[in-house]
């Protein structure tokens, strides 16, 4: 006989796992326990030489879907000579950390049960067990336990009791555990509130195959939902949500479904049916079915699969795929209240499809998309939040509050960084107590209470403007490219000092101006700015990023001056020439014309002059329009010059700009300009690299800002810095956005402060 103490640390609790250890034990004739305690799962166990051996061995092997196993630590000892394995209480200690589950996609058991007719949750919306459904939406505080969850309301029937109190049941304190008897139920009302007879998912299918839009409350918040293949449905969203051109998600049925619909490999396949269920960006089929307006001037769908067992059951008939974009108003936070839903929403969609079990915590769908084989998230939050990101040390209890756009807040204790879901754009009202709600939850949660606050050094900031108002609580603002660094640098988990690129659209400089086109020598502590894209005016500031148009004017000014007027190209017919005339005073004078060496802006300035965008409406379109359009196969590229007298060195793209502006007059199309500048700005990258590397003796690029969430600029500068035999570091499990950047600010705080 041997005996064996096995502990296990990582995400192994509330996710089915001591019934996992339970049933393994049972079938290897292992007796003794297993219970939780505050520091992870914690296993006694003997039997015979081969047989706990063969247990031990299959743990990590077999562990549930979203186990994730940090560290396994296996001792012996003297047999006791147990008889039986139990699952042991959990041990209640004062520290009460333990690491949470995000919610699951439906698992194939439940799902299996849910189109059985025989089976008593036959069609029952809201079927889980320990393997799937709500986790961190319904948990209002811990232990996690059923009665400080939103299930709290609800008294288990004896049938759904027994299984929960059965250690060889899969709905073993499965919290959420419910079934039509005991559990919530759902209802239909129109938009005056009146309740619709009938059967509820009867009639909710039926209004979205006539055309109408539903709100539908799921496990973070509401959807609104139409018909992705009838072009007025989604129209009327669109005008009803005030959401111009933005692309809406689309769920379908199955694999077969998505197939159908775009070009999707091994990998997006994988991403898409893991238990996460993020939304993928997948290239469109030109042939698709699917409406023009859910995705006008994108040559790409954004696609997720079912992820709860209403969406499965919605999706089980007629309808292969809907319309399922954020409940809310454009620059809003996602509704998941039902009142709350029903006044921001009242005038968007026809009816509401509720159900009684109150969503604690908002949470938007995730979004990724493939490069290089691996996740690429641009949205960080439901399937994979509250998930920590693992650090390769411990960090003192910061609080990071991110950027603006994109907005995330970042809380760290020890090991483990917790990087919150997608808050939204700090904007508003709304937004802002959504943020602020968001931070009391994960203190709550995992027992952080600050040492230090972190915030972006934009003093316009609300993120910043909060952190400020902490009282007794020293203060780190960080710089918002240093932050994008250090973010993937962390989790990439390396340390030292880098070539940080950081290309994005807007970033406070320590010198006052926009940056967004950044060199950096970088560790987790500090950085050097060693080069930057040439600085150009911003006429209008925030209005220039809004009109593009006003960004082409300033880089034609730039590159032609007087003869600017004699070009023969179309922004110049278009342009308003009394508006441009005021703009240029207003330069001369300096008012409201910050300076910007933003790459984000330069992106702009090409998309206008190709008259592909004057005028954008939502973030990055210009950028992004661009970028559909460009020749994948050219391979010619526009003169720039790096001024290296300088000090930061300056990246001149005058030259790009005249070169674009020749092959404009010789008719040259627009998909080889795009190609061709998108190949330009991949050189100047690897080049000004390599000029670093020669200077610095540095051979590691760490790549990160929003300009990278372009697939064909990353891919280009990817294969270049490794042609030229860089370390190349990008993002994967990070936003490489301004979602990203409260990660970064919570390191480079703890290393300012705590690391001397």
């Amino acid at each position: 006989m041997k005996r064996a103490e096995i502990r296990i640390t990582g995400m192994v609790q509330g996710i089915g796992f001591r019934p996992f250890i339970y049933n393994l034990a049972r079938k290897h004739s292992v007796r003794g326990w297993v219970l939780n305690n505050e520091k992870g799962v914690f296993v006694d166990a003997e039997s015979d030489d081969g047989n706990l051996d063969q247990f031990i061995q299959e743990i990590p092997k077999l562990a549930p879907p979203l186990a994730r196993i940090e560290t396994f630590d296996v001792s012996y000892l003297n047999p006791l000579g147990y008889t039986l394995f139990e699952i042991k209480k959990s041990e209640e200690t004062e520290d009460k950390f333990v690491l949470i589950s995000p919610d699951l996609a439906t698992c194939d058991q439940c799902l299996s049960e849910l189109f059985s007719p025989q089976d008593f949750r036959y069609r029952y919306s809201f079927i889980n067990c320990t393997l799937c459904g709500p986790r961190f939406t319904i948990i209002k505080d811990i232990p996690y336990d059923r009665h400080k969850t939103t299930m709290a309301s609800f008294t288990m029937c004896p049938i759904c009791q027994k299984e929960y109190d059965d250690p060889a049941n899969r709905r073993f304190h499965a919290q959420p555990n419910a079934c039509p008897s005991c559990g919530p139920s759902l209802w239909l009302q129109d938009r005056e509130g009146k309740e619709v007879s009938g059967d509820s998912l009867a009639k909710t299918l039926e209004f979205i195959e006539a055309g109408f839009i539903i709100a539908i409350k799921g496990l973070g918040g509401f959807h609104l939902a139409c018909n992705a293949k009838n072009e007025e449905a989604v129209s009327n969203l669109r005008s009803r949500k005030f959401r111009e051109d933005k692309p809406f998600a689309v769920m379908c049925r199955d694999m077969e479904e998505v197939r159908n619909l775009c070009e999707v490999n091994r990998e997006e396949e994988k991403l898409l049916a893991d238990v996460e269920r993020p939304i993928v960006i997948l290239k469109r089929k030109r042939d698709s079915s699917i409406a023009h307006s859910v995705a006008p001037h994108q040559d790409t769908l954004g696609v997720m699969l079912p992820y709860s067992p209403l969406h499965h059951i919605l999706l089980n008939g007629s309808l292969k795929t809907l319309v399922m974009t954020s409940g809310n108003v454009s620059d809003e936070p996602i509704a998941y209240r039902d009142e709350e839903a029903k006044n921001r929403l009242g005038k968007i969609a026809d009816y509401f499809l509720l159900h009684n079990r109150e969503i604690h915590m908002r949470c938007d769908d995730s979004v990724t998309r493939v490069f290089e084989g691996n996740p690429y998230i641009i949205r960080r939050s439901r399937g994979y939040v509250p998930f920590p990101i693992k650090l390769s040390f411990p960090l003192e209890m910061i609080l990071a509050c991110g950027g603006e756009l994109k907005n995330t807040f970042c809380l760290t204790r020890g090991p483990y960084a917790f990087l919150s879901h997608h808050i939204g754009d700090l904007e508003n009202l709304e937004t802002l107590t959504s943020f602020e709600e968001g931070i009391e939850h994960f203190k709550r949660l995992f027992y952080i209470e600050p040492k230090a606050v972190a915030y972006d050094l934009h003093p316009d900031y609300l993120s910043a403007k909060y952190a400020l108002s902490i009282p007794d609580l020293p203060t780190v603002g960080v710089q918002h490219h240093h932050a994008h660094i250090v973010s993937c640098m962390v989790e990439n988990r390396i340390e030292g000092e880098v070539i940080g690129v950081a290309m994005d659209g807007t970033g406070f400089g320590t010198d006052g101006t926009i940056w967004g086109g950044e060199f950096l020598k970088a560790n987790l502590r500090e950085f050097v700015r060693l080069a930057h894209l040439k600085k150009v005016p911003m006429p209008g500031g925030s209005m220039a990023i809004k009109q593009p148009w006003r960004m082409a004017m300033v880089c034609l000014s730039e590159a032609f001056g007087d003869g600017l007027e004699e070009l023969k190209i179309d922004l110049l017919k278009r342009m308003d020439s009394k508006k441009w005339d005021i703009l240029k005073r207003a330069i001369e004078k300096k008012i409201n014309t910050p300076w910007t060496s933003s790459m984000g802006r330069l992106f702009d300035a090409i998309s206008s002059l190709l008259s592909i965008r004057d005028e954008v409406n939502y973030e990055g379109q210009a950028a992004i329009e661009l970028e559909m359009i460009a020749d994948r196969e050219i391979k010619e590229t526009y003169p720039f010059y790096l001024l290296k007298e300088e000090s930061p060195f300056v990246i001149d793209s005058t030259e790009v700009i005249r070169g674009v502006v020749g092959d404009l007059t010789e008719g040259v199309s627009n998909s080889k300009i795009s190609g061709k500048f998108h190949r330009t700005i991949a050189r100047m990258i690897v080049e000004t690299c390599e000029f670093m590397r020669s200077s610095e003796s540095l051979n590691r690029v760490v790549l990160s800002g929003g300009v990278f969430q372009n697939i064909l600029l990353l891919s280009l500068v990817v294969e270049g810095l490794k042609h030229s035999s860089f370390d190349v570091y990008t993002h994967h499990l990070v936003p490489t956005n301004d979602g990203g950047i409260s990660l970064g600010q919570a390191v480079i705080a703890h290393m300012r402060l705590f690391q001397m």
